[in-house]
């Protein structure tokens, strides 16, 4: 016995054997996932946006140099040399209202960057959570087929062998096989369905997993909290991820705007310069050094119109980011609706097909019960069987749309942590 023991133990520890669970494969997703690196990446790029848009206040400091070989052919001389120089200039922007407005749309470019990666963040978590429920949906229906279509072949054996003995008709046999057929068919298509399903986490985490931890027998499902619809419609509204983005592009099309009207106004520089030449020609030689400091003041009148082209550009795109948050904010409000209406519902939804399935499983044996006595045929066992089957198939999706319901909720209001996913996670076996 303490060998048996040890073995087990053993078996428990090899890696492979152990099921993958949700917060296993998020983990995974993190660093495997093309798409959540592709929004690292941009994120990153993103972030450059405030030191492009800061540099356009700060000095712009340039270092030149030349060197020239000459050759002078004249009446009176011929003469070959070389002539060498260098420069450095700086210009400091005093007054430039263009370049303090692209600063202040930078600021907002960075803030856009950062909700994009958290809605990655978000999207993937989604995503992974997706995809493992619907492999774990897809375990539940081919087992489930696998099940059915043993009943059902135990009722085509039992209609076989009573058609023999003359207890039943002809017609008991066909519809067990007919029913069979159906099964085997209906088992197909759940096999290739769950491996479709597979090849969806598959392009997550690139991998399959070998097993995946699944759902207890009872889920501590909760009503939203608070249970007003509305409540959570406003919090939407408010703390949407994508709704501050599309502010954001709002604010940053209104700093367009001004921006391009800021270009016919006049500027200001500070401008300094340093300069060393050696020019050895046959009327001087030596090396001649020049410096200056000043300011620079330019007044734009007339640039061909493009000015007030760019601001009418500016205004139309400045329309379109204002209808396109509208856009957003309505379809925010669709999502938080439909997810709420999907935890409320889908609560509802699993307490009565836990209710179906117990009464189907009544039935069924009721059925049986009756076939044996004859006052039920064995068409009656096989619909009971079938009915029974379905209720399990529909309470099993019913629970992972419950709980992805749960999860798009705080995703609709923008809460939507890792958090979710480990309480969501000790709901696994």
């Amino acid at each position: 016995m303490k060998r048996i023991s040890l073995a087990v133990l053993a078996l428990f520890a090899i890696p492979g054997l152990h099921a993958a669970n949700l917060v296993d494969i998020h983990s995974e997703a993190l660093s495997q996932d093309a798409t959540f690196a592709s929004a690292r990446a941009a994120y990153q790029a993103g972030l450059e946006k405030l030191p492009q848009g800061k540099s356009q206040l700060l000095p712009n400091v340039t270092l030149g140099a030349t060197a020239t070989g000459n050759d002078v052919d004249s009446p009176t001389v011929r003469r070959q040399f070389s002539s060498q120089g260098y420069s450095l200039n700086l210009t400091q922007p005093v007054y430039r209202k263009q370049n303090l407005l692209q600063y202040d749309q930078a600021k907002g470019q960075v803030n856009i960057a950062e909700a994009q990666f958290a809605v990655a963040r978000q999207d993937l978590m989604i995503r992974v959570a997706q995809a493992y429920f619907d492999v774990l949906l897809g375990q539940d229906n081919l087992a489930l087929t696998g099940a059915q279509k043993a009943a059902i072949a135990e009722q085509l054996e039992q209609a076989k062998r009573n058609f023999e003995v003359g207890t039943s008709t002809i017609t008991d046999t066909h519809e067990a096989q007919a029913r069979f057929d159906l099964a085997s068919a209906q088992e197909i298509v759940a096999r290739n369905d769950l491996e479709i399903k597979k090849r969806a986490l598959l392009q997550i985490i690139g991998r399959i997993p070998e097993s995946l931890a699944s759902l207890g027998a009872k889920l501590p499902l909760a009503y939203p909290e608070p249970n007003d619809m509305t409540k959570w419609v406003d919090a939407a509204e408010q703390q949407n991820l994508q709704l501050l983005i599309q502010r954001e592009a709002l604010q940053i099309s209104n700093l367009e705007v001004e921006r391009n009207r800021a270009g016919h106004l006049p500027t200001l520089d500070l401008v300094a310069s340093y300069s060393s030449s050696n020019n050895p020609s046959y009327l001087f030689s030596g090396t001649t050094t020049s410096g200056s400091i000043g300011v620079q003041f330019n007044l734009p009148l007339y640039q061909g119109g493009l000015v007030d082209s760019k601001i009418r550009e500016a205004l139309a795109n400045q329309d379109k980011a204002r209808q396109d948050l509208e856009v957003a904010r309505r379809q925010v409000m669709l999502q938080s609706n439909q997810a709420f209406l999907g935890v409320t519902n889908g609560i509802a939804q699993v307490k009565a097909l836990e209710q179906a399935l117990v009464s189907s499983q009544s039935s069924l044996e009721s059925t049986r019960i009756g076939q044996e006595v004859g006052v039920r045929t064995s068409v009656d066992v096989l619909n009971a069987q079938q009915q029974l089957y379905s209720a399990k198939r529909d309470l099993s999706q019913a629970r992972y749309n419950t709980i992805l319901s749960q999860l798009k909720l705080k995703l609709a209001t923008g809460v939507l942590s890792e958090q979710d996913l480990q309480q969501v996670n000790q709901w696994l076996k």
